[in-house]
């Protein structure tokens, strides 16, 4: 008799073929489990069973002499809808069993114990089983040896997931860093350019201070979060804020307001950019000759639109002066919307009684993920 199908089959099969385990070739680390499960429990078969969707597949066995075989003859498929220990004392007596063609012969399969391979949450994908051709029962030191060993299997197939998960986390990583640091180059070759042209040196410096910190602090939110491909924007915002923070003069306050928002990382590494050059312009410009105030960074999420707002209490739209300023003003604008173009968004630029605000509205589409 066929097992029915497991009730969260899908998750079940997911869960197996990330362990990418499947129809690999044979391991000592498997080999040396069965065959001491097989000396322990005294029995001629012992095999560590996986179970498809359409076949068992053994990674290991001994006293079997086979790599797979089809469902209608797993006993295994049966075992994994029920405890995480089952023994069969007698196949033709049990109705799992007794019609299976494997169990039916005189000479057959006629001893089942199987223990659960499951795993960290419950996913049953296979059993560390015993076999023999004779009904006999395990004793208590055996079925406890068999369940160990079970989850000896599970913690040497975890272990391997961990491994190829943090290989991939790394090359993930390193493949944003070297994008990180060619981006940070470009930004040096433009400002290399408006230095050439009689821009301040240490206006240039201090953007291109800005670069690197916002790239550090997405490679920090970026490392704090299991997802290398999205990060909380929130606290994103609020670490790039801080170093511009600790850079302000002390006269000049800055703080950040921020709601909990998953995206995409290169959505959140614009608005990064765009973020810093929003409070670094408010420090600079909005506050000449020793005037003292503070600098408020919002971010607010709709329905529509994702909107960031920088807003000062200094002198307002007069803050860019002339001159060397336009000429810084010029090139910061020219990065800005570069930036924000990547991203679909708009900058508004809105003067206030006493300062100035700058917004950023970003859509909410498949950049965001909740």
């Amino acid at each position: 008799m066929r097992a029915q199908a497991h009730p969260l089959q899908a998750q079940r099969l997911a869960a197996l073929r990330r362990y990418d385990i499947l129809d690999t070739p044979r391991e000592s680390d498997f080999d040396e489990i069965v065959e001491l499960a097989a000396a322990i429990c005294e029995t001629p078969i012992s095999v560590v069973n996986l179970i498809d969707d359409e076949r068992q597949w053994f990674k290991a066995e001994t006293g079997l002499g086979a790599r797979e075989t089809p469902l209608e003859t797993s006993i295994c498929s049966h075992v994994i809808l029920e405890a995480d220990f089952v023994e069969i004392p007698d196949t033709h007596e049990d109705p799992r069993t007794c019609d299976n063609e494997l169990c039916t012969p005189e000479d057959g399969l006629r001893f089942y114990a199987g223990a659960l391979l499951k795993t960290s949450n419950g996913m049953p994908i296979g059993t560390l089983c015993v076999l023999d051709n004779k009904p006999r029962t395990l004793t208590p030191y055996q079925k406890r040896s068999l369940e160990i060993l079970a989850r000896r299997v599970m913690r040497e197939l975890d272990l391997r997931l961990s491994l190829k998960t943090q290989a991939t986390l790394r090359d993930e990583m390193d493949h944003r860093v070297k994008n990180s640091l060619q981006t940070i180059a470009s930004y040096v070759r433009v400002y290399q350019g408006q230095l050439q042209k009689n821009e301040e040196p240490s206006a240039v410096l201090d953007a291109v201070a800005r670069r690197v910190e916002a790239v550090s602090a997405l490679h920090e939110a970026l490392h704090n979060t299991a997802d290398t491909q999205h990060v909380q924007l929130g606290d994103f915002l609020e670490r790039i804020t801080g170093y511009l923070a600790e850079s302000a003069p002390p006269r000049i306050t800055v703080s950040c307001r921020t709601q909990p928002l998953e995206v995409e990382a290169r959505l959140a590494g614009n608005i990064g950019v765009i973020v810093s050059e929003f409070v670094a312009n408010a420090i600079k410009h909005g506050f000449p000759e020793g005037e003292a105030g503070h600098v408020t960074l919002a971010m607010s999420v709709t329905d529509n639109a994702l909107s960031i707002s920088c807003t000062d209490d200094g002198v307002g739209s007069d803050a860019a002066g002339s001159g060397k300023g336009e000429a810084k003003v010029s090139l910061g604008t020219r990065l800005l919307k570069a930036a924000a173009s990547q991203i679909g968004a708009q900058i508004n630029r809105i003067p206030l009684d006493k300062g100035y605000k700058v917004e950023l509205a970003v859509p909410v589409d498949e950049h965001v993920v909740g």
